[in-house]
């Protein structure tokens, strides 16, 4: 197996989740020369990452829609001559991907659209969390029967901000007045799901309270689509917080997390950000539970959560609760998260 694709193409947090399969592929076949295909929004998760030799970017929803582009991939797959492809994403499209650039081993898991079309099938272990998941595709007889173990830190996402991203960081918190001798604490309000967003007004409440009675700074983060929640939070606030969504790429979030004692996130990507950057999380769980396998990975986390008759109510969330309460946000209080953070500063 001396030329190994990944094929990763759902969202950003399931790109970073992918991270120590990707080292794991490197540990396994340490000369082979690995290619990763993605959706151009990840892309920047796998910069600088030294076990990734190529990444293949698919605009699949943008400027490469449609039957003619992805048939223009297979063609750019196939003259790559790849030996393997072990594929997480258990869409149809990526298995077919895989099929038709006639990748001759094809490694995907057995609950996968299309998985009639892989040659080999690891069993979908739904209450394992989705690093472990991934990581069980590498199998025995791929790796010819050598028994593969990995540590926690092995399993642990990673990603690798540039002294730029760094420099970057420290001049945001430089400008906002930040010092090296102040706490901070970073706040992730957004989701593309409404139902996995707590009230904004409740993080600013938050928010306010850690300024005002514990002077920790409260830094906003998030992408473009976050910016305008994350200043309608700073609105309803007393004290302004800085607000850093819409003004960093993926890489350049990292570093400012890595200046944070801990992150407070609803259940989406900067999570995941964050144990890459090996930050405490305080992660809040609405619509969705973390027995899907995307909680906080790892120790020295916690998780916000209540036990409802109408939880989980999607894979994803909803846009709208379908019971027309919201009660697995509202009944989750300011109260409870501000001690959840301050005990887990105190540690």
């Amino acid at each position: 197996m001396k030329n190994i694709l990944i094929i990763q193409t759902a969202f950003l947090g399931d790109v970073i989740l992918v991270t120590p399969l990707v080292k794991a592929v490197k540990k396994v076949f340490p000369d082979c020369f690995l290619s990763f295909l993605l959706i151009p929004q990840a892309k920047e998760v796998l910069a600088h990452n030294p076990y990734v030799d190529e990444v293949i970017v698919y605009d699949k929803k943008g400027d490469e829609k449609g039957i003619s582009s992805f048939f223009a991939l297979v063609k750019k797959i196939k003259d790559k001559n790849f030996d393997l492809s072990i594929i997480p994403h258990r869409s149809l499209r990526s298995v077919f991907l895989a099929y038709f650039s006639k990748i001759p081993n094809r490694i995907g898991f057995d609950r996968s659209s299309g998985s009639f079309l892989l040659t080999q099938k690891i069993r979908y272990v739904s209450n394992l969390h989705e690093i472990e998941r991934d990581l069980s595709l590498l199998s025995e007889s791929i790796h010819s029967g050598k028994e593969l173990n990995f540590d926690l830190s092995e399993k642990l996402p990673k990603l690798f901000p540039s002294k730029k991203d760094f420099y970057f960081a420290e001049k945001f918190l430089e400008n906002e007045k930040i010092s090296e001798k102040d706490k901070i604490v970073g706040i992730a309000p957004g989701s593309v799901w409404a139902t996995k967003r707590w009230l904004p007004e409740r993080f600013a409440e938050v928010a306010d309270l850690l300024m005002e009675k514990e002077n920790i700074k409260a830094v906003l983060l998030g992408g473009k689509e976050d910016g305008s929640l994350c200043q309608k939070i700073a609105d309803l606030m007393k004290k302004k917080p800085s607000i850093a969504a819409g003004k960093t790429n993926i890489l350049q979030s990292s570093a400012l997390i890595s200046k944070c004692e801990l992150l407070l996130s609803n259940d989406s990507a900067p999570v995941h950000l964050g144990v890459a950057m090996r930050r405490p999380v305080i992660a809040i769980f609405g619509s969705t539970i973390p027995e899907f396998g995307f909680g906080p990975y790892g120790e020295n986390n916690v998780i916000l959560q209540k036990e409802l008759y109408c939880r989980p109510c999607g894979i994803h969330g909803k846009r709208k609760c379908p019971e027309k309460h919201f009660k697995c946000m509202k009944e989750i209080t300011t109260e409870e998260v501000l001690e959840a953070i301050l005990s887990k500063l105190s540690t």
